[in-house]
């Protein structure tokens, strides 16, 4: 068993509040991503989980035993850092089997077990090669395998790409959770990166100023946000104020500036309340001439970019409103150029309605 259970952590710094009131359940053999914006608290979060730091309110529970007292070496955790801290000096064999020497196993022991995980991490050839004659993925298997040999169930990686180029962090996500899964871990995986936290994670945790915002699979989180904030910091959206004029049993009307309106399947809020509607910009589709039902705008494209296999399309509405749309590349599919004007269409199922947030629309976003 590797489960981590923390009930009403509370971490501050002198006046600032790095973690409010948290509480939050891992499970044996997960792998958890805690996702959010720069001092979000993931950092404290993990550090207070490792036993790096105490908090000041709350309890720390790993398999069931309260922790909060208890030395990081004696936690069953191991804490990677970023750049996998190895020990320059010493080859792969030397870091693999360094816990096992601190802790005196015989030298037949450290043999075995050294030797063992060295294949379960495909490394084995590699055992006289020293950190810089490794490639960052070889680097980031060698971390790993310490960290199995020294007895660790439970991995708290923070940031652990972010050194990396981009073409080989992706590489690397893909192989660290089939790693993790294959040795029946729990790994808890701290990043701000969006994409990387949908790619590997089991679950979610959104962390904004201390405090979860939601937890959720990647596809509820993506499909489903809670807040504006979850939405645009999850994969983006475009973002209208507004007003509801008109709730029936199929959904709501809510009016934009300049007469303009959209129809949502959600039903949030009463009549004459100002909300917020967002929209995936994969959702919003262009087209030459109108379709049947609701959502149909006019608009003019404004600008065009070529974003990897997709094109993403800003369209000003007759309002005065800028509006984005992804639309996949497929073959030789005609591309829109500045000035057509084109059917802004979407889905009201596609539409997510939100209350007018109390700070404005734009400190709400700003706040990522």
């Amino acid at each position: 068993m590797a489960n981590v259970r923390l009930i009403n952590v509370t971490k501050r710094f002198g006046r600032i509040l790095a973690l409010d009131r948290i509480n939050l359940s891992v499970m044996d053999g997960e792998y958890l991503c805690i996702l959010g914006p720069t001092g979000a608290g993931k950092t404290t979060l993990l550090r207070i989980i490792a036993g790096l730091l105490e908090p000041d309110e709350g309890e720390v529970y790993i398999d069931g035993k309260r922790v909060n007292s208890v030395p990081p070496e004696k936690r069953s955790a191991v804490y990677m850092f970023q750049n996998f801290a190895l020990f320059p000096h010493m080859t792969v064999w030397q870091n693999v089997s360094f816990g096992p020497v601190v802790k005196e196993w015989s030298p037949e022991r450290i043999r075995n077990v050294t030797s063992e995980i060295l294949e379960m991490v495909r490394l084995g050839e590699r055992r006289d090669a020293y950190p810089h004659e490794l490639s960052g993925g070889m680097q980031q298997r060698v971390a790993l395998a310490r960290a199995i040999a020294a007895g660790a169930k439970i991995l708290l990686l923070d940031e652990p790409f972010g050194a990396l180029d981009a073409r080989l962090r992706v590489n690397l996500r893909t192989q660290l959770r089939s790693l993790v899964k294959e040795q029946g871990l729990t790994a808890i995986h701290v990043t701000h990166d969006q994409e990387e936290a949908l790619m590997v994670a089991d679950r979610i945790v959104i962390l904004r100023e201390g405090r979860i915002e939601q937890i959720g699979s990647p596809q509820e989180i993506y499909t489903n946000p809670k807040s504006i904030f979850v939405m645009s910091f999850v994969g983006g959206a475009n973002f209208f104020d507004g007003v509801i004029s008109h709730i029936d049993r199929l959904g709501s009307t809510v009016d934009l500036r300049g007469g303009l309106r959209i129809r949502a399947h959600s039903i949030t809020g009463r009549v004459g309340d100002r909300v917020v509607i967002a929209i995936r910009r994969e959702n919003v589709h262009l087209r030459k001439s109108r379709m049947r039902g609701f959502n149909n705008l006019i608009g003019e494209i404004t600008d065009v970019m070529f974003v990897g296999g997709s094109i993403e399309y800003v369209v000003r509405l007759e309002n005065g409103m800028s509006i984005m749309s992804r639309v996949l590349l497929e073959g030789k599919g005609r591309v829109l150029k500045r000035g057509d004007v084109v059917i802004v269409s979407f889905h009201p199922r596609d539409c997510h309605v939100f209350p007018y947030p109390e700070r404005g629309l734009l400190k709400e976003i700003e706040a990522i």
